[in-house]
């Protein structure tokens, strides 16, 4: 208990520097003259558990250390807008480009976030929506997420986490024992075997699958 109130407490603390030195960046820019003329982009590469789910660190699949902050300000970006669209921090690289008019290479598999950052009709435009977001931490854990659900799987345990995300979003209640739950589950460590396929993951789950 003491540990995490420790490490909360820097957490914050951190934040409340960052906030600093992100206000002293904002007012740098004002100082240019080209603030109407400047994208930011505001993120992160990972958050930290500070004792939820009994961790520490960031080595894990749980969205309070996958799920990072992604806040966007540039010309014609509504104020106070808020899409709920699954994406990879990646596709900043290929929105960069889009905004520099340069072409992304045709080996880049993310995407460009203008088309949902852009006002068309009172609206973003449409675009075609990621089905499937994947997830993993060296040969020690793996993560698919896919309609509303969340399948985390540990190949050295071997155990498997199944979490509803939209009516369970601190993922407090694991349903992968759960019987009514039997054939989700098989049918994402499919998935998750097929995206690790995909990409070539050579992390071969296979020889657990019985087991979780």
């Amino acid at each position: 208990e003491y540990a995490v109130k420790v490490q909360r407490r820097e957490y914050y603390a951190i934040i409340t520097h960052l906030d600093t030195q992100v206000g002293r960046i904002l007012d740098a820019i004002d100082s240019t003259g080209e603030a109407e003329n400047t994208w930011i982009f505001f993120t992160a590469d990972h958050g930290l558990a500070v004792g939820h789910h009994g961790l520490f660190g960031k080595q894990n699949m749980y969205d309070h250390s996958l799920r990072v902050p992604f806040m966007v300000v540039g010309p014609k970006v509504p104020a106070g807008k808020r899409i709920d669209a699954p994406i990879y921090l990646q596709d900043v690289m290929p929105t960069a480009l889009e905004l520099g008019g340069a072409k992304t290479p045709d080996y880049v598999e993310f995407r460009s976030l203008l088309p949902y950052l852009a006002k068309e009709g009172g609206g973003e435009k449409k675009v075609a929506r990621r089905d499937l977001i994947y997830g993993a931490y060296m040969a020690q854990q793996r993560a698919v997420i896919h309609d509303g659900w969340k399948l985390i799987v540990y190949p050295d345990a071997p155990v498997a986490r199944l979490y509803h995300l939209e009516a369970d979003p601190q993922e407090m209640h694991d349903l992968a024992g759960d019987p009514e739950q039997a054939e989700r589950k098989r049918a994402l460590l499919l998935k998750l075997q097929e995206e690790q396929r995909r990409l070539e993951d050579g992390l071969d789950l296979t020889p657990i699958l019985s087991k979780l």
